[in-house]
C-alpha cells in the first residue's frame, strides 16, 4: 500500500511539474509581440469572410478581395510572404477582442478609425476613406436616401459605426442588427428589410456580385476612415505597418490592389488617404 501511494505521488508530482513546464512554455509563446510574429515569417490576420470585394472566403477555402490584397501587400512589407499568413474570420462586433486577446496580430476588415476604438486598440492608416449609404432592392423606389429611412427596416451589423450612426440620428428607423451582411443581404433579399447600411464600397461589392438585383441610392452621409486595428501600445508595430501602408501606396500596389477587386464593379478608385500617424 506505501509503494502504490508514493507511486502515486510520485505520478502526481510528475504531473505537476510536465503541467508547470507547458504553461510557462506556452506564456513564452503568448507573449510575442506581432513584430516578433512577423520576423518569424508568420502572421495571423483577421478579415471578414463575407464582404464581396473586400474580404470574401471563396467556395474553393482562398480568400479575395481589396482588404484582403492590403493585408498581404502590408504583411509583405514586414517581410512576410502569403504562405506565411493565417486568416481569421474577425465579425465587427469581435474584432477588438480578437486583437486584445492575441488571437490576431492585426485587422484589415473594413475596420473604421474612432475615438472610443482607439480606447481599446491602436490603428495605423487609414489606407482608405469610405462613405456609409444604402442598398436597396433594384425596383425599390421609395428609398432614395437617408431622408426617406423614416419607418423603414433597414439592416446592418451589430457594433459597427454605421449601425450606430443610423441609431444615433435616425431614431425613427427600424433598425435590425445581426452579426454579418451576409444575414443582412438573405434579409433584403427575402423582403425582410427594405435596406442594407454601410459603407459604400461594401454595398458596391454586393450590388456587382448580384447584378441586376440591387442599387446603391444617394450620396455617402458620412466619412469612414478605414484603419488597420492592431494591439493598443505596441508604437513601434504600428509605426512598421503605417511605413507600409505609404509604401504600397507610393510604388502603385495600392492602386492596382483596388482596380483588380472593387475597381472590377466599375467603382472608380478615389485618391489615396494620407497616413495619419497620431
Amino acid at each position: 500500500m506505501r509503494i502504490n501511494r508514493a507511486l502515486r505521488l510520485g505520478i502526481g508530482v510528475t504531473a505537476l511539474a510536465v503541467a508547470a513546464a507547458t504553461t510557462a512554455g506556452c506564456g513564452g509563446s503568448s507573449n510575442k509581440s506581432a513584430l516578433d510574429h512577423a520576423k518569424d515569417g508568420k502572421l495571423t490576420i483577421g478579415i471578414k469572410f463575407d464582404q464581396p470585394g473586400l474580404g470574401l472566403r471563396n467556395k474553393d477555402g482562398s480568400y479575395s478581395g481589396f482588404d484582403v490584397e492590403i493585408a498581404k501587400l502590408v504583411a509583405g512589407k514586414l517581410g512576410v510572404k502569403p504562405e506565411g499568413i493565417t486568416f481569421k474570420e474577425s465579425p465587427s462586433p469581435q474584432r477588438e477582442t480578437l486583437i486584445e486577446n492575441g488571437q490576431v496580430d492585426y485587422i484589415v476588415a473594413t475596420y473604421s478609425i474612432s475615438d472610443s476604438r482607439k480606447q481599446k486598440v491602436d490603428f495605423a492608416g487609414p489606407y482608405y476613406v469610405a462613405g456609409q449609404s444604402l442598398l436597396v432592392r433594384k425596383d425599390n423606389t421609395s428609398i432614395n436616401g437617408p431622408e426617406d429611412l423614416k419607418g423603414k427596416k433597414v439592416c446592418s451589423v451589430k457594433g459597427s459605426t454605421p449601425a450606430q450612426n443610423i441609431e444615433k440620428n435616425f431614431p425613427d428607423t427600424q433598425l435590425q442588427a445581426p452579426d454579418t451582411y451576409s444575414l443582412c443581404l438573405e434579409g433584403l433579399k427575402a423582403g425582410s428589410y427594405d435596406a442594407i447600411t454601410t459603407d459604400d464600397i461594401i454595398l458596391a461589392g454586393y450590388a456587382a456580385q448580384s447584378a441586376g438585383s440591387y442599387k446603391v441610392v444617394g450620396k455617402p452621409f458620412t466619412t469612414e476612415n478605414y484603419g488597420i486595428g492592431l494591439k493598443k501600445g505596441d508604437k513601434e508595430f504600428r509605426n512598421k505597418v503605417n511605413d507600409a501602408i505609404e509604401a504600397i501606396i507610393a510604388d502603385g500596389s495600392w492602386k492596382k490592389a483596388f482596380d483588380d477587386t472593387v475597381g472590377v464593379s466599375g467603382y472608380q478608385a478615389p485618391t489615396p488617404p494620407k497616413v495619419d500617424r497620431y
